[in-house]
Formats: C-alpha cells, structure tokens, sequence
C-alpha cells in the first residue's frame, strides 16, 4: 500500500512584511534534531530587495540569507528568530575583498559573498555540517526568468573585474554560477543565538567554473571506493557533459563524487561517477537529490530525489534506494517511478515564481516518522510526515529502473 504523507496545513513560515532580509521569500529549509532533546533546529533560506545596494537602471539585488528556527512539537509549529540573519553574505564587490578565513585559519576565496541559500544539514564522520548552493555575487529579482517576457537578471551585479580575466576564480565570478559550500556547524552556539561563532567556512564542495553545481551533500559515512575509504557526495552539475557519462545523461542528473579530503571533492583528484538520469515523464527536464541519505540497513541509504518536468508540471519529490558496492561507489537498486510528493495545497500553487513547486531539503527520523522540511511554491515553507518504514518498504518493490514487482 502506497504510504501516507502528512502535510502541515498552512505554512510553518512564510515572509515577514517589513524584515529587511525575509520581506519577500522564506523557503527550502535544513532540519536537524537535537541529541539532547525532541527540539528540531531549522535553516532556512530567505531574500528580500536590498535596496541599499541598488544600481542605476538595474533591479534591485536579492542576496540570499539563511535565518534560523526551532520546533519543541516535533514540526507542528516553530519558533523563528527574523531579528537578523544566522549566516549572511559578505556583499563585497572589490577583488581585493572577497576572501573568507576558512577553518584552518587560511584566508581563502569566499564563493559565499552574494548568496547562501538552499542550506543542508548532515553529520559526517561524528561532526555536523551544512552544504548550501551559493553565489559570488547576488542576482537580482531571479524569479523573472520564468515568467514571460524571461528576464535575467543573476549577472546584474557581477563587476568589470570579473571579465579581465580567464582563470578557474574569474570564470566563477562572471558566469555567477552556483558552487556547493561547505559549513561545519556547532549547533550548542546556532541554538544559543551566537550565530557569528557557530559556522566554519570549511571549503566549497563543487567548481563553479567548470558547471553550476547544487544539490551537494554528503553521506554520513565514508565508504571503500579504490581500495581506500573516501568522503561519497551527491551533486547535481547543470552541466553533465563536463563529467563522465555526460552524453548518457543528457541533462541534470545526480552524480557522485569520491575523495579522500573533503578540500579535494572540488578538485581534480575527486573521481566521479553517474548514479541516476532521467527515466520518468515527471523528470523530463532534470533530476537531483533533495536531502542527505539515510541509512537504513548496514550496506543500504535511502535517498529522497526531485524531478522536474517543465515550468507548466514542476517539481515532483520521489525517493530511491543506493546499496554499498564491495570497493565502488554506491548503486541504485529500488527506484520509486511514482509521484510521491507534489503541490496540492492551494498555499503550496504558484504565486510570483510560475512553476508548481514542492522542495524537499530536510528528512530526519524521529520515532515512527520520516519528518521532511519543504520549500512552497518558491516562497514559504512547509513540514511533511509520513512512516519511514511504510515507505522504504513501498520504494523496495520498485527495482533500480522503476518496474513495480506484480502483487
């Protein structure tokens, strides 16, 4: 029997008029569960017009913030802190300034300066940290490419340094293509309201120059890939032909990538394999994994995928299975060919962004339930529920190509 999803009624957050960093969107957000207790924490990506930096005859800019909440009703409702941002963008326009110091203490260039937004959260090898999809620069309204007449606006804030120049850095900086940055997080300071010492800026995750990369996370443990046990990430490259098995995937597909640090995964000594493309009508356009896998044997992960048709369908959420290999990356060996997950509610419908949009970017087990967190139609936020066993048994009598085994 197909499970059943439970949806929160109403949004669980949506934009505050008046706050000067989530007046217009807050969206796609990261849940962790407390060690200690049944408190849920949550990042979330937010935006709104940064009218302070506005250029003449351009849009206003929309950097990307991530805000922080908590939930003592294990989703139910949540308690947000819109007083001012938990991780927020530099801004700095000058070459001379766009440099972070990372974890080690270096000083390294920063590809969160305009944007942090679609967060992560995942614990890897006993640490926690967070992935969000990130930008040098801010876009302006970035929505107005769907709509008709398509607008552009990501480059408008890109300055002229960033086309004197065809290294890996100014390619990243002129395309503003997304790259995949990783955080670790020390949650006792996120909770406490320190937020200025609780994110680590450890290294990005993907290279902007070589595609926009987003959907990257982490498997919780390393895996033999090699001979050697090495870091296993998830990522959606825009471009696939760039990486192998490009022409067989044809077009945004979840990839893997294997290292044995996680500074080299945007490297050349990352290896790099497919792991699944499109096979489903509901995938027609692209597909990318949505939240950080879940283990649920001792060689089995459950991951939670989306699949997009075209701006008229949208985004549907499904979930696959990836099993271990002796000494190779993972495969997949159950794969859902159903639409499990998808906008219904009349407050989850298109309003400014035109395309039907249900986002998953968190799933956490608490007891009996797979607790997911959801972006809204590109603007709010959302809690869903459903049995995790019920629903990693329905995903196990699909096979890796999507045939439902005969009752």
């Amino acid at each position: 029997m197909k499970p059943h999803f439970r949806y929160s009624p109403r949004p669980v957050l949506e934009p505050v008029p008046g706050c000067e960093w989530a007046s217009r969107m807050v969206l796609n957000p990261a849940i962790i569960k407390d060690p200690s207790s049944d408190t849920l924490h949550m990042l979330f990506r937010a935006t709104a017009p940064w009218s302070k930096r506005r250029k003449e005859g351009k849009y206003d800019p929309y950097p990307i913030f991530l805000g922080y909440a908590r939930s003592d009703d294990l989703g139910k409702t949540w308690e947000a802190d819109f007083s001012r941002p938990a991780l927020a963008p530099a801004l700095n326009e000058r070459f001379d300034d766009i440099y972070i110091t990372d974890i080690h203490g270096n000083r390294v260039r920063d590809y969160s300066n305009g944007c942090i937004e679609d967060p992560r959260l995942f614990p890897v090898e006993g640490g926690l940290y967070l992935s969000a999809a990130c930008r040098m620069f801010p876009p302006g309204p970035y929505w107005l490419i769907d709509q008709e007449p398509s607008i552009d606006t990501r480059n408008d804030y890109v300055p002229e340094w960033a086309h004197e120049s065809d290294d890996a850095f100014s390619i990243t900086a002129r395309t503003n293509n997304t790259v995949t940055v990783l955080y670790k997080v020390n949650l006792e300071k996120l909770k406490a309201g320190r937020y200025e010492e609780a994110f680590q800026y450890v290294c990005p995750l993907t290279e902007g120059h070589v595609s926009d990369n987003r959907d990257a996370f982490l498997f919780p443990e390393k895996m033999r890939i090699d001979g050697r046990m090495q870091y296993v990430m998830l990522h959606r490259p825009l471009k696939p032909s760039a990486f192998p098995q490009g022409d067989l995937a044809g077009k945004p597909s979840i990839y893997l990538a294997a290292a044995d640090n996680l500074e080299d995964l945007a490297t050349d000594r990352a290896t790099h394999r497919l792991l699944a493309t499109s096979l489903f009508h509901w995938e027609d356009d692209r597909i990318g994994a949505s939240w950080p896998p879940l283990k649920i044997s001792e060689r089995e992960w459950l991951v939670s995928y989306h699949g997009k048709k075209d701006a008229r369908f949208g985004y549907t959420q499904s979930f696959m299975i990836v099993c271990e290999q002796d000494d190779d990356f993972p495969k997949v060996t159950h794969r859902c060919s159903e639409r499990l997950m998808y906008a219904q509610q009349d407050w989850e419908m298109p309003g400014d962004y035109p395309t039907p949009c249900l986002f998953t970017t968190g799933g956490i087990v608490v007891g009996d339930d797979l607790i997911m967190s959801y972006g809204a139609a590109d603007k709010r936020a959302g809690i869903a529920w459903v049995n995790f066993a019920e629903l990693v048994e329905y995903v196990k009598q699909f096979d890796a190509e999507g045939r439902k085994a005969k009752a």
